[in-house]
């Protein structure tokens, strides 16, 4: 039973046990959920280099379980916090490796997740297998979860494609690994050993979230969830039981700038935006009755009438979609992209019509 004196206060890092403090909040308050939980490394001793040099492994307390079924338990009971606070059709995102992804995966499915895809975060500079007893671990597997079937999380499919020279994105995604200037680092020493680089986060929180969306990461670590949510003019909830890291995160996040709303806007979704029937451009007078509609190449013509119908030369009437259709002999056609009107500075689609259609209405 959630803490009913507790308030959601946003852009704060709770530092606490994130099972505990998920508890505390009230059902069905966040939008979306990043977690990237303890992988379970179960490393049997120092990871050693070639010339004998120790490789900055994680070996805090943070990851040791003693068993697979206590880490099962952890497993199902921060899953079951995090279900209960998300919104019905909020998302949820976590990490892993083989060490721990699988058991992940199929404690989703038993607690009502729905899950719409795995992503392979494929790393261009992996750490190599310096023992060269096993392949290169060279990625990380993600799982993007809905609150259950009949949930529909948020997908901004189009700024996607726009972030990939506009063809789809696929579920491979090829980014390094953090290092550099954006590992953040404490008297020279990195403040975290699993940092997932900001360009990760980017991604995600661009393709499932809006903005002003309420974003919570309960093993917050280093914050990347933080810096990158206050960038992008989402809210954030980060849990840490750590107070280090939680320190490191706070000042990290300090010193982002946020983007000015303009230069927060993505590529949104046709399907996002309110139905425009073509009739209501001509009710309007966007478009009279008698004007003339043709294709770009002009090889098509079809004449407006006033219940927003078109008529071609020959007779034959019909939707916008209809007639687009027919005279290209297909079996649908978006009558929107492929009718245009003559002006003097050329051809203007229907599609550019609309929009003036929106912007004068509001809708």
């Amino acid at each position: 039973m959630f803490d009913k004196g507790f308030r959601v206060k946003t852009d704060q890092i709770i530092i606490g046990d994130s099972i505990a403090e998920m508890a505390r909040m009230p059902d069905e308050s966040v939008d979306l959920v990043f977690a990237d939980p303890p992988y379970n490394l179960q490393l049997g001793g120092d990871l050693r280099r070639p010339d004998g040099s120790q490789v900055d492994a994680v070996t805090d307390a943070w990851d040791r379980f003693d068993s697979f079924a206590q880490y099962d338990a952890f497993t199902r009971a921060w899953l079951a916090e995090a279900r209960r606070v998300m919104k019905p059709d909020a998302g949820l995102w976590v990490i892993g490796t083989y060490h721990n992804i699988f058991r992940v995966g199929s404690i989703l499915q038993d607690l009502g997740f729905w899950i719409m895809n795995d992503i392979v975060w494929r790393k261009s500079n992996p750490m190599p297998n310096f023992k060269g007893t096993r392949f290169t671990n060279a990625h990380e597997t993600l799982i993007w979860a809905a609150r259950s079937p009949q949930a529909r999380p948020t997908f901004n499919y189009k700024a996607m494609k726009v972030l990939n020279e506009d063809l789809q994105m696929r579920s491979d995604w090829v980014m390094p690994i953090c290092s550099g200037t954006e590992r953040v680092k404490v008297d020279g020493v990195k403040a975290h050993p699993t940092q997932k680089p900001e360009a990760l986060l980017h991604r995600i929180l661009l393709a499932t979230s809006r903005e002003d969306d309420l974003v919570l990461d309960p093993f917050f670590g280093s914050g990347t969830t933080g810096a990158v949510a206050r960038r992008l003019g989402r809210q954030f909830i980060g849990i840490e039981r750590e107070p280090g890291y939680a320190a490191v995160a706070e000042a990290r996040i300090a010193s982002v700038v946020p983007l000015p709303p303009e230069d927060r806007v993505i590529t949104g979704q046709a399907r996002e935006k309110p139905r425009v029937p073509f009739g209501a451009l001509v009710e309007t007078g966007l478009l009279r009755p008698g004007a003339m509609l043709v294709d770009r190449q002009r090889r098509h013509k079809a004449r407006v009438r006033p219940d927003g119908s078109l008529a071609l030369e020959g007779g034959r009437s019909g939707s916008i979609h209809q007639l687009g259709a027919a005279v290209q002999g297909l079996p649908s056609c978006n009558g929107w992209t492929f009718w245009h009107v003559e002006k003097r500075d050329g051809l203007v689609p229907l599609d550019q019509m609309r929009e003036a259609y929106r912007a004068r209405t509001g809708s």
